[in-house]
């Protein structure tokens, strides 16, 4: 029989070689990371596309094979037009496209499809269709209500408007906004002002699927359950932090919406800072939502505002030129696009940042992400303070500083990388060695991935893992002091040839510091 094994991007994923029939799933004993008994309704709102389609609906059914998703939870895609197909042959394309070398199983399939509602639906004016969803949701008051915006921010407002007008904004309903939210502070401000007019700051998720992500959860944990890390966690032990975000891809299929936006408030804005604000917050005093984002604000509060030279000095924006990724020759970003004139948006984004407060003044905290870089990957790096003296000269031309690495893409990964002497090697050589703080991924667990995760707090009504709205104001204000300074900046961002690390400016960023950047 064919096994289906879940992308670790979007979904779920299963021990390797192991399957399920959706019987066995069903009695599942609900020991994974969540365990919600209570079925709920989720609505997704642009169910028919990109992010429904690469992202949401892959982690659902990974969800309901896994058992993670709850028994006779209902799914219902919203879109303009109706679907003209059956859901299972819709569903079959959609995870062909997602997911070509796993094989879905067809009996699970067509068992994911039963909970699959499409719906045809129009975003932008009340009508018969609002009345008819109105009517369906209203049939059980007791299950959980997820509204999830995968849609453009543009109808963020025309749709929250319409589900208070139809009354699908009462308690137990929620409301997930996916990224961006808005281009600059104060268009946030006014999507935040609209939605809470149907929708309170309780009821509100704003997503971000970084937060989700697994090695995110065991930094948490191992930060704030491990005195040793709390020791070492400060000015006096961290040289330096490194966060990236590469991607491999170009802009295709983002066209719309990238030119004009570029990297800083794709990405900046939202993934880069959220994890930095992980990475140095407070230890809270519990982990329930309120407290985690008390210390991320006071995070946001500290971080060194940049303005004038100081961006100049501090900040390198790119764009790709053309190139090669794995041999392959690749366009530049305008011919991406095939726009005919130059194009000032830009695709990479290389940042030193400070946070001024007493446990990280004078640590500079690098921030990169690049589009058409040489690999798809994502980062942190806390890199510790080299040893005050080698009191051995062998050891001088191996000796290199300690490192926490926290990966969160491709795969997660957590380990420790210090020195030890050579094995077997003659006089007192080091070498450097991992130790890997991985849990085993062999031992029969069910992880969750990030939407799937996030997907089941939203429903559950646990916000630990979203952000508030003071949160987007915040970064919106220390991002948009860079991008006014860019909008009066004659020069635009640097070419970097695609397949690269970037620009060579971004290099010199830490090479007048005496670092670099690393990757593992």
């Amino acid at each position: 029989m064919a096994q289906w094994y879940a992308a670790p991007e979007s979904s779920v994923i299963l021990p390797s070689g192991t399957h399920k029939s959706v019987t066995d799933i069903h009695k599942a004993d609900g020991k994974g990371i969540h365990s919600m008994e209570m079925p709920f309704d989720l609505v997704i709102f642009g169910g028919f596309g990109d992010l429904s389609r690469k992202k949401l609906l892959p982690a659902l059914y990974a969800g309901f094979v896994a058992g993670h998703l709850p028994p006779d939870t209902r799914i219902y895609l919203t879109s303009r037009k109706p679907l003209t197909e059956t859901v299972p042959s819709f569903l079959q394309t959609v995870f062909d496209e997602t997911i070509p070398a796993c094989p879905v199983e067809v009996d699970t399939l067509n068992a994911f499809a039963r909970q699959v509602i499409p719906i045809a639906l129009d975003l932008s004016k009340a009508g018969d269709d609002w009345t008819g969803l109105q009517a369906t949701l209203s049939v059980d008051h007791t299950r959980p209500l997820v509204h999830f915006l995968a849609v453009p921010p543009r109808v963020f407002t025309s749709t929250t408007d319409l589900l208070g007008q139809y009354a699908l904004n009462t308690a137990r309903a929620r409301i997930v906004l996916e990224k961006p939210l808005g281009h600059d502070r104060e268009s946030a401000r006014a999507i935040n002002d609209a939605v809470a007019k149907s929708f309170t700051e309780e009821q509100t998720f704003r997503i971000d699927h970084y937060l989700g992500k697994e090695a995110v959860q065991n930094l948490l944990a191992l930060r704030f359950s491990n005195i040793l890390f709390e020791e070492l966690w400060n000015k006096n032990i961290v040289d330096h932090v490194q966060i990236t975000i590469a991607e491999d891809q170009g802009v295709k299929g983002r066209a719309e919406f990238y030119e004009g936006i570029g990297a800083m408030r794709d990405m900046v804005q939202s993934h880069l800072l959220q994890l930095l604000c992980l990475v140095s917050m407070e230890a809270p005093a519990t982990l329930d939502a309120a407290s985690i984002r008390e210390e991320k604000l006071k995070v946001l509060r500290c971080l060194k505002p940049l303005s004038g030279s100081d961006i100049d000095d501090n900040v390198v924006r790119g764009q790709y030129a053309a190139g090669a990724i794995k041999g392959q020759a690749v366009g530049a970003y305008t011919e991406d696009l095939r726009l005919e004139a130059p194009s000032r948006t830009e695709t990479f984004v290389a940042i030193k940042a400070h946070i001024e407060n007493w446990r990280w003044a004078g640590v500079p905290f690098y921030l990169r992400t690049g589009k058409r870089m040489t690999e798809r990957f994502a980062e942190i790096i806390i890199q510790f303070k080299c040893v005050p003296h080698a009191p051995q000269k062998d050891w001088q031309p191996d000796l290199r500083p300690n490192k926490f690495v926290i990966r969160l893409q491709p795969e997660d990964h957590l380990a420790l990388r210090f020195m030890v002497k050579h094995h077997g090697g003659v006089g007192d050589k080091l070498r450097e060695v991992d130790m890997n703080l991985d849990e085993n991924i062999h031992d029969g667990a069910v992880r969750l991935g990030p939407y799937l995760r996030l997907i089941l707090d939203a429903a559950a009504g646990n916000q630990s893992l979203f952000v508030h709205r003071d949160e987007v104001g915040m970064a919106w204000q220390w991002v948009d002091r860079i991008v006014e300074h860019w909008d009066t900046d004659a020069s635009g961002p640097v070419d970097y040839p695609a397949g690269t690390w970037g620009p060579y400016e971004a290099h010199d960023l830490l090479a007048r510091d005496g670092r670099k950047w690393y990757r593992l």
